[in-house]
């Protein structure tokens, strides 16, 4: 039976990321990137591999991260003693800061100790690459046992005896007050060499590792207004989502969760959405600081600037490496959650057109003009680019924000970004290198925009805009019949009531 997912917490080395539940079981990981293969997938199908602590008796389970941390402290409650469980994903030794993640080892480690009493504990180590298609050969070595299959490698370093089974390791141990273990899994490509730690070096490397997360929290959380901790937290979560080598953010670490049990719109979201990613680098100006907003910026410029140029329209996802390719496909063998099938890897909708990410994307730079720094030559280009693309195709059908998987439509929303990609362009003029022939050509664009919104995009049946331009047909906007509060954004400054929209958020946020 799948666990509920909010009983699970995140671990990220900023390359990848694991879901471990509350007892104490590793049930996602992908090695060594976000959109890999899993190595452990009981997430989505108990077979699909997992790590496991198993001790009797458990009457209470509380956790936490550590302070300023993705380092997570598991306290389990049970009728002969306490255990306390520390996990993370390693990052490189020594890194600090904005180098957080550079160099991480593709390490899982595990540190278990007894805090009360004694316990008798079982631990079982069961990855199944290649989501779950793979069953690995053990080896049982000094220091620990090595594993190959599904194209992978993987070391296990401990010092506590382990048994090998068919694909899996077992070890089972006791533990008085004050004992512990400790645990590191790696992953190497096949052929590779492992580095193999001792007990106290895994110890040092879950130090390090918290040194690393606060010396980030410490540089870049700077926010001291309402919900500090929670906002903090949140922060932390959309760095962990980041793929450090690029700076490309993923909409999620896991494939086809449903939208309710037993459904079948089952996505992988291990990917960097152009809009999702433009929406998440403004909550990091708020949650963290906008340093790493230059670096997707400079990702996008030469991951989609390429498409742009050969295609003429921006591709709205693409891997964490920058690839484009995104073919989706069927996973018959897993079961699913909670029997939500089909399991699915890749994403179809890489192939849709999507308008309004022109919008989100210069959007997000507008807002975070102030504080990013020169952009380099080929990031203005590329951002000058996106605005003329919205000159050529903003009268197009699209999928939508929706990513409506039927015939394209002519979505207002999608008009209104488009909008706001051309005026936000309007005001980048001078960082982005735009000419005045160029600027010329946005005004107006902008304000042809603005006349179909409103000429084609008002129903007067519903009193409101209509989700789609023309939905009424032969029905035209007419200022007399616009309810109040909608009508008021059109009539003030510049009938710019995304802007004055803001306003009334910084007027808020202020206030608070």
């Amino acid at each position: 039976m799948s666990h509920p997912i909010a009983e699970y917490a995140l671990l990220s080395d900023c390359h990848s990321a694991a879901l471990l539940h509350r007892a104490g079981s590793v049930d996602w990981l992908c090695f060594p990137r976000f959109d890999s293969p899993s190595v452990f997938g009981r997430l989505i199908d108990e077979r699909a591999g997992h790590w496991s602590f198993v001790v009797p008796g458990i009457t209470g389970i509380r956790r936490r991260y550590v302070d300023d941390t993705m380092v997570l402290e598991t306290v389990i409650e049970t009728t002969s003693g306490r255990l306390r469980l520390t996990d993370a994903l390693a990052i490189g030794l020594n890194e600090r800061g904005h180098a957080l993640g550079v160099e991480s080892p593709h390490a899982l480690l595990r540190l278990i100790e007894c805090v009360e009493g004694s316990l008798d504990v079982a631990m079982e180590l069961a990855p199944r690459p290649d989501y779950g298609r793979a069953l690995p050969s053990w080896d049982v070595v000094s220091g620990g046992a090595a594993a190959v299959g599904g194209g992978l490698a993987l070391a296990l370093s401990t010092g506590v005896p382990l048994d090998a089974a068919t694909g899996s390791i077992g070890a089972r141990f006791r533990l008085g007050r004050g004992e512990s273990h400790a645990f590191a899994l790696e992953y190497h490509p096949s052929g590779g060499d492992a580095s193999w730690f001792t007990e106290w070096d895994i110890e040092e490397r879950l130090r390090d590792t918290v040194s690393g997360w606060r010396s980030w929290s410490s540089q870049h959380q700077r926010y001291d207004g309402p919900w500090r901790d929670l906002v903090q937290v949140s922060g932390r979560v959309l760095q962990a989502l980041t793929y450090q080598p690029t700076g490309a953010i993923v909409a999620a670490p896991t494939t086809s969760l449903p939208e309710w049990p037993g459904g079948e719109r089952n996505w992988d979201y291990r990917y960097t959405w152009i809009r999702d990613a433009s929406l998440t680098l403004e909550a990091l100006w708020v949650a963290a600081c906008p340093d790493e907003a230059m670096h997707f910026f400079d990702f996008l410029a030469g991951t989609a600037a390429a498409h742009l140029r050969d295609h003429g329209h921006l591709q709205i996802m693409c891997r964490v490496e920058g690839k484009q390719d995104l073919t989706e496909h069927e996973l018959p063998h897993l079961a699913g959650w909670r029997g939500s099938r089909p399991v699915r890897i890749g994403n179809g909708a890489w192939g849709q057109r999507q308008l309004d990410v022109y919008g989100e994307l210069i959007a997000a730079v507008h807002r975070l003009r102030d504080r990013l720094s020169d952009f380099l030559p080929d990031t203005a280009g590329f951002l000058g680019d996106v605005a003329d693309a919205v000159l050529r195709r903003w009268q197009e059908p699209d999928q939508g924000i929706w990513e409506m998987r039927g015939p394209p439509r002519h979505f207002l929303h999608s008009s209104l970004m488009c909008w706001v990609a051309l005026d936000r362009a309007i005001d980048l003029a001078t960082p982005i290198g735009a000419s005045a022939e160029q600027v010329e050509r946005w005004r107006e664009g902008r304000d042809a925009i603005r006349a179909t919104i409103l000429e084609r995009g008002w129903s007067e049946r519903a009193g409101a805009f209509a989700a789609r331009v023309d939905a009424e047909a032969g029905r035209r906007w007419h200022p007399a019949k616009m309810k109040a509060s909608t009508r008021h954004w059109f009539e003030i400054g510049h009938t710019d009531y995304l802007r004055a929209l803001q306003r009334t958020l910084d007027e808020l946020e202020v206030a608070a």
